[in-house]
């Protein structure tokens, strides 16, 4: 190991912090807050910028889809990153081109650009995640002390998605480029503080064989040609040729990718992680509860604002409720995660949102904000709070320091892809409907939302399945030692 400085004092205890220790945790909370906030905040700018640059909904989708496949796509490679480079070197440099991109997009009339630049900063934020969460993973304990920066990280997180909404609203009255410049000057102010706070640790000696670009690359482009694919089936035909061959070329990228990590001497996933089913259960549970509510919100976007009419402001007061559930969880998440079981939090939030999207598809016109939206909002909102902390934290508990890159990259990584995929999915089911006249229902909006609550019916049964085998898992060992010889 080689380093220029000594590595961060280790925390201990869940309190008694220092001044620069909540620093820290702002910064590194601060920059997971605007990865979350971008997603949603310029998901409620979709209908005003596809209306000024004469976008239709396949192409916007690709507005938040290229943000969370460059996301998704590249996490592994920034958990590796991190551990190999160092984790302060990675998450500042990130932070910087995040900043960047985020002014450069503001300013472009050409949507194709805009697409390109959201996805290098769903590049940014691969690398600034890992690093981030590693930082936090290797400078507190695991037990109190870590569950209690987990909580506030991981409910930041969650809040700048719920209050993105919010935020989305309000700049979206003054412009849809508000949205798209807002977190840049933010980022810069963070690399700022952050350059002050964070200690340089020590890192790895390696070349840049350690580095799985052929793994990265091949991820990377099945994702987005199987994204691709999905979204455009329903214009040139499920069984037409080039569909087929696109979803032929995706299984063949997955496939290589799986056989370079099981030869590559340094792999971005190391497939003995998959050994965990406590970890495998997480990832999969993220990607369930992240697809299914940025699906859901791409939905109602379009419905609020393109049927009903709703203004950007409207839509943001009529989320506000999700947000400040989110945010209020805060305050006592570190607490419930030192207490109750993960898995038993991740089955509670998962019921939460079935609830909200079966209250949803009740939804008629006409009908009013406090009966078909609000008890949705509020069960979102519970459901979000219970399951994103809880998700974070089991995925990486029991993992090695030396792998906690690749455990917090994995976790983020499957949040992103559930979402890309889920996109995908619901683009496609409303592109294939015909669309419906202002006030109605929009074309496709019933089964798109029915297809998002049956997968939150398949996450929850498998939640309850682990628990059930556990508890019976547990009853045999206890039986085996009670035993006498």
């Amino acid at each position: 190991m080689a380093g220029d400085a000594p590595a961060t004092e280790h925390v201990t205890s869940a309190g008694g912090w220092t001044g620069k220790t909540w620093l820290l945790l702002v910064v590194l909370a601060g920059a997971l807050f605007l990865d979350g906030l971008d997603v949603s905040m310029v998901g409620v700018a979709l209908p005003s910028m596809g209306s000024e640059l004469a976008m239709d909904q396949a192409q916007l989708q690709w507005i938040v889809s290229g943000y969370v496949l460059g996301y998704g796509g590249l996490l592994l490679l920034g958990g590796r990153a991190s551990d190999l480079l160092g984790r302060r070197r990675v998450f500042l440099t990130a932070l910087a081109v995040f900043g960047v991109a985020s002014v450069v997009s503001a300013a472009t009339e050409i949507d194709t650009l805009i697409i390109a630049l959201r996805f290098v900063k769903g590049v940014a934020a691969a690398f600034t995640v890992p690093a981030g969460l590693s930082i936090i993973t290797t400078t507190f304990a695991e037990g109190p002390a870590r569950n209690k920066a987990l909580s506030i990280y991981t409910v930041c997180g969650a809040s700048g998605f719920s209050l993105g909404l919010v935020f989305g609203g309000l700049l979206t009255e003054l412009s849809w480029r508000a949205t798209l410049i807002f977190p840049g000057p933010v980022a810069l102010l963070l690399l700022v503080v952050g350059a002050r706070v964070i200690v340089k640790s020590p890192r790895a000696a390696f070349n840049w064989s350690h580095f799985d670009v052929i793994g990265a690359v091949t991820s990377t482009s099945a994702l987005l040609i199987l994204v691709f694919a999905v979204v455009q089936a329903p214009e040139v035909g499920w069984a037409a040729t080039s569909t087929i061959v696109l979803f032929v070329i995706a299984g063949l990228l997955a496939a290589a990718f799986i056989a370079v990590e099981v030869r590559h001497k340094h792999p971005l996933l190391r497939l003995g992680i998959l050994r965990s089913i406590t970890l495998v259960h997480a990832n999969l549970s993220a990607a369930a509860m992240f697809g299914g509510y940025v699906a859901f919100q791409f939905v109602v976007t379009l419905y609020l604002q393109n049927s009903l009419g709703w203004s950007p402001i409207e839509m943001a007061l009529g989320f506000l409720p999700a947000g400040v559930l989110v945010v209020a969880s805060a305050f006592f998440m570190d607490r419930v995660l030192d207490r109750v079981s993960t898995k038993l939090l991740i089955a509670g939030g998962f019921v939460a949102f079935l609830i909200g999207y079966l209250w949803f598809l009740r939804v008629e016109p006409g009908m009013n904000y406090f009966v078909f939206l609000l008890p949705t909002i509020l069960f979102l909102g519970i459901g979000f709070a219970a399951t994103f902390p809880s998700v974070n934290s089991q995925a990486t508990a029991g993992v090695s320091d030396d792998e906690q890159g690749l455990a917090s990259g994995l976790v983020n990584t499957s949040i992103q892809i559930g979402g890309a995929l889920m996109m995908a999915v619901i683009t496609a089911i409303l592109g294939s409907a015909e669309p419906g006249r202002p006030g109605e229902l929009i074309g496709g909006m019933v089964p798109a939302i029915t297809v998002i609550a049956v997968l939150t019916v398949v996450a929850l049964v498998s939640t309850l399945g682990l628990i059930g085998w556990e508890r019976r898992r547990d009853r045999a060992v206890a039986t085996t030692v009670s035993l006498p010889e």
